[in-house]
């Protein structure tokens, strides 16, 4: 017998929270996958996705990695969500970017990479902020070294750990432009063992984030998605995030880099309504953001709502980075209009319509 941490997306609005329980199962298999985990249940009258005079709930497992933080033969099972009749959940947005997929998006072979800042919280305030008043301004911080401006590395670090220990898409992680905010990546990493398709990518930042909640749990600490946790002259957090398709990727990519741009400018409001919370607040034209209401284009251009990287520029093909998706999006939401909008797939034949 061993310990299976189920994980499921609640119905928490304007953003959904990570929730989990866990129970003892029976597993034989070396390398387990989600078909050898049970379905499941549990109150969703408790997680605002059910009445209480019907509240039952359906896990079903998607994704299965192991379990960092208990180690040994302990697994995270992350699930989806269904109703009693089979039916997907309101909540459940993995099932509308599966209904993307199927609709002809993966044709098109679409890889995707998270760019998931955070903020350390403790008592209110980002850690490195004195209790009363602001730090020094903003220059420093950025990939800092030292006790005065790497606020949360231990935290940091942990993460980083815990998540190649589980075997998630873990890039890199980089201290950010403000006191006690972080970075870290989750996506393609050069390694052509590598899965950094929509469901999966999407599935390991999540689970990222669950192993994030866990580790500042234990140092007190409150990892903080806000768009904009501090008012002001100080930067927001975002997920910036890396699309890449067949086309993109193939010699000559660069011009259907730009039709996706095209497509891409025609559809921004829909994007928009589905990249996060409280964006408006992080979205100003200042910070290294452009204005919530303009969609810009720039090579190397960080200011811009689409960067087309400048090895990508010189290379002649590669991905455009998405600079729009605030620190609290869901990643099965923004894959999902990314998805739709590049590769051109009807949203009628979706659950797209209704996501926002």
């Amino acid at each position: 017998m061993i310990f299976a941490e189920y994980i499921w997306l609640d119905g928490t609005q304007p953003t959904q929270s990570l929730r989990s329980k866990t129970r003892m199962v029976r597993c034989d298999a070396e390398n387990p996958e989600p078909h050898d985990f049970p379905d499941w249940s549990f109150d969703g009258s408790s997680t605002s996705q059910a009445d209480g005079s019907d509240s039952d709930c359906a896990l079903a497992p998607v994704c299965v990695v192991k379990d960092p933080i208990r180690g040994g033969d302990s697994y995270f099972v992350l699930c989806e969500v269904f109703n009693a009749d089979g039916s997907p959940h309101t909540t459940n947005m993995r099932a509308g970017l599966r209904a993307v997929l199927n609709a002809g998006a993966l044709e098109q072979d679409p890889w995707i990479g998270f760019e998931q800042e955070y903020t350390l919280m403790k008592a209110g305030r980002p850690l490195g902020f004195p209790t009363e008043g602001y730090p020094g301004p903003q220059g420093p911080y950025y990939c800092g070294i030292g006790a005065d401006r790497a606020f949360g590395r231990d935290t940091a670090e942990t993460h980083a750990r815990y998540c190649h220990e589980a075997g998630l898409l873990y890039y890199g992680l980089n201290a950010e432009v403000m006191p006690g905010q972080w970075e870290f990546q989750i996506g393609y990493r050069g390694d052509d063992r590598d899965d950094p398709s929509l469901l999966n990518a999407a599935d390991h930042l999540w689970i990222a984030r669950y192993n994030l909640h866990r580790i500042a749990e234990k140092a007190g600490l409150i990892a903080s998605l806000e768009n904009k946790p501090i008012k002001g002259d100080w930067n927001g957090a975002g997920m910036h995030t890396n699309f890449s398709t067949l086309q993109t990727r193939a010699e000559g990519g660069i011009n259907a880099i730009r039709e996706a741009t095209e497509r891409l400018s025609g559809r921004h409001d829909d994007h928009i309504s589905v990249y996060g919370h409280g964006l408006a607040d992080r979205l100003t034209g200042l910070h290294e953001t452009c204005s919530i209401s303009d969609f810009k284009v720039g090579s190397a251009d960080r200011g811009a709502s689409i960067r087309i990287p400048l090895g990508v520029e010189l290379h002649g093909a590669g991905y455009f980075e998405d600079r729009r998706p605030g620190a609290n999006a869901d990643p099965y939401q923004v894959a999902a209009r990314l998805a739709a909008t590049v590769c051109e797939i009807d949203d009628t034949q979706t659950n797209l319509e209704n996501a926002a």
